[in-house]
């Protein structure tokens, strides 16, 4: 199966009204991507990965995240076993295919930081010997608002290695209306199917590896990292890391749409998603009302795109 139709068909089943979020999170996943959804409780955020874990056949873990949840809730620990005298690895909650880290901001930064090597490296760290994850190995956090009672900011470290940021938002009413009246009927997420399996995912994702990128995009993504870097309401712009998810979420994105070859079209549709996250404002475009966005949106009006044939 290698049809991302029929997969967002099955998420559309408990996820109603959201299909520019569903793709965009469709479209990392492909690209090997970590997501993070910042949203208010109550959208939607859990039942996403939910759908995603049931459509996908993935193996599924969840962990509710609170200042009192420790690292080694997360990546396991070593215990000692009698019979033999020797410490025994007990596997953490994140060796799974799909990891959600809810309200991920509001862990500890130590908590918080035993996250990062599993998401770059693949890999878990505990008394000095390194674990493997499965693969695939995908992380959905979660975070409130900031402001939120109880909640701190994520470190610029740990934001560059989500892939993208995702909001869900309110629904529209008459979405509302559709998601109460399935609701009715049970609950929505017992109706998706699994329609794939780990070799199938394996098999996408080797598939958008093969789809061409010309020279020109690399140039045109480099001139849109410059151009974020050298901006006056910036203090960080895009790092080398984010140019490379801007080059992997194009190639998946023409995948998407049938296509096996990137034109400029798919790096201004998942720019926003993929860049947004990683900007950080002078204290005076933010104290001026400037939004991360409101910057993108110049940038990308101020770089000409180029003509790819």
């Amino acid at each position: 199966m290698n049809d991302p139709v029929t997969i967002l068909k099955e998420l559309k089943k408990a996820v109603v009204g959201k299909d520019e979020v569903l793709t965009m999170a469709l479209i990392s996943i492909l690209a090997r991507g970590h997501i993070l959804v910042e949203d208010i409780p109550g959208v939607g955020k859990t039942t996403m990965a939910l759908a995603f874990s049931k459509a996908l056949g993935l193996d599924y873990q969840r962990v509710q995240f609170t200042p009192d949840v420790l690292p080694s809730d997360i990546v396991g620990f070593s215990l000692l076993d009698k019979q033999t005298n020797r410490m025994v690895y007990k596997p953490g909650a994140i060796l799974c295919n799909l990891f959600l880290a809810d309200e991920l901001n509001r862990a500890t930064s130590r908590t918080q930081s035993a996250l990062l090597e599993a998401m770059e490296e693949g890999s878990v760290t505990v008394d000095g010997e390194t674990h493997p994850v499965p693969d695939p190995f995908i992380v959905i956090a979660t975070q409130n608002p900031v402001g939120s009672s109880g909640t701190q900011l994520l470190p610029e470290s740990q934001l560059d290695r989500f892939m993208v940021k995702l909001s869900l938002g309110y629904p529209e009413p008459e979405h509302e209306l559709d998601l109460l009246t399935r609701k009715q009927l049970g609950n929505p997420l017992d109706t998706v199917n699994c329609v794939a399996q780990s070799r199938d995912l394996a098999e996408m994702r080797a598939q958008v590896d093969k789809v061409y990128t010309d020279k020109k995009i690399l140039d045109y993504v480099i001139k849109l990292s410059n151009a974020s870097r050298a901006h006056d309401c910036l203090l960080h712009g895009a790092s080398p890391r984010a140019s490379l998810a801007v080059i992997a979420m194009s190639k998946a994105a023409a995948w998407v749409q049938k296509r096996d070859y990137v034109v400029p079209d798919d790096v201004e549709l998942i720019y926003p998603f993929t860049v947004t996250h990683r900007l950080v404002l002078t204290p005076e475009a933010k104290s001026s009302g400037k939004t991360q966005q409101a910057v993108l949106d110049e940038i990308l009006a101020r770089t000409p795109a180029p003509a790819v044939r």
